[in-house]
């Protein structure tokens, strides 16, 4: 194995799409796959603001504390998976 790199990301998927769609969305710190055009939309819009979040705190994913996580998740709308 070589140098590798590693970076953290929040992985979206989605199983209800019924309409042939592979909905493929990347960002700065998510990748998001798969869903109904309702579903993928609403991964968008909760790791944007979760992104969002993380800029208000200055920090990136790859720095924060699981508590952080958490935290940061439920304001940007995730629900409860602890």
């Amino acid at each position: 194995m070589g140098n590798r790199i590693s970076k953290a990301f929040l992985l979206g998927l989605g199983f209800d799409s019924e309409d042939g769609h592979l909905r493929v969305t990347k960002g700065e710190n998510f990748r998001l796959f798969g869903g109904s055009e309702e579903t993928h939309d609403a991964m968008q819009e909760k790791s944007i603001k979760f992104n969002e979040q993380l800029s208000k705190k200055g920090k990136s994913l790859d720095n924060i504390t699981r508590d952080e996580f958490y935290e940061i998740a439920q304001k940007a709308g995730f629900k409860p998976f602890k």
